[in-house]
């Protein structure tokens, strides 16, 4: 069957796609370890809509960043605190594993970027903000 040059391209399709089919699994595995630390319950919830929002969390942060926006910061800080622990999941695997050295030093990686992030954060609060000049009415002299 020939695929349009639309189909080409639109790979989240109606299951989320390649990306649902390898966040799914990973995303299993998270929820079952942390249930099991924090006995709390994870709501079920459709793995396309967890890659839709990953999706729009980074695209939306991404373009506020780019234009100095903290509201773009602190979303791309909330992806990268919701994703990356999924994605790069090296704690599953033994330290021998070729797949830990993999997983751990894209981990660190995504870990820098939350740093640099958060340090642009900080930088952003920490400047002062330029309040308009008004005009100080002068005086009169007699």
């Amino acid at each position: 069957m020939l695929m349009s040059s639309f189909d080409r391209f639109n790979e989240y399709g109606v299951d989320g796609g390649l990306a649902a089919k390898i966040f799914g699994p990973k995303f299993d595995v998270f929820t079952k370890l942390f249930q099991s630390h924090t006995a709390m319950q994870v709501p079920d919830v459709e793995v396309k809509y967890l890659v839709a929002g990953a999706i729009a969390l980074k695209g939306i942060g991404g373009i506020l960043f780019i234009f100095g926006s903290s509201l773009g910061a602190y979303l791309l800080v909330l992806h990268q605190l919701i994703a990356t622990p999924i994605l790069y999941d090296f704690y599953n695997y033994d330290s021998e594993e070729k797949e830990f050295v993999q997983l751990f030093i894209k981990f660190t990686q995504n870990m820098a970027l939350f740093g640099a992030l958060l340090f642009f954060i900080g930088m952003k609060n920490a400047m002062p903000r330029r309040h308009s000049k008004k005009k100080v009415p002068k005086t009169k002299t007699v």
